[in-house]
């Protein structure tokens, strides 16, 4: 398991078109993926459980991954939610 946290600083949070994109990466990996914000655990690679998250501007997720490619994984998209 393998896990790195990051802070959202995109203007409009991990909302629609930037969620869209965290799950268009994440489906590229075999590893389990999970985000972790607020002690809630939900499906790195399902649109709906990302956007229920509500992870606006300033939120501190961590993003989770076991699996072959964990490391790859969490590191992918960590860059991704930075670039956003």
């Amino acid at each position: 398991m393998f896990a790195l946290k990051v802070v959202i600083s995109n203007e409009i949070g991990l909302h629609a078109r930037p969620a869209s994109l965290f799950i268009q990466e994440a489906i590229k990996y075999s590893s389990h993926i999970d985000v972790i914000k607020d002690d809630k655990v939900y499906n790195g690679k399902s649109i709906m459980s990302v956007l229920s998250m509500s992870a606006g501007k300033g939120a501190e997720i961590t993003i989770r991954a076991e699996g072959e490619d964990e490391e790859e994984a969490v590191n992918a998209l960590v860059d991704l939610i930075k670039r956003l």
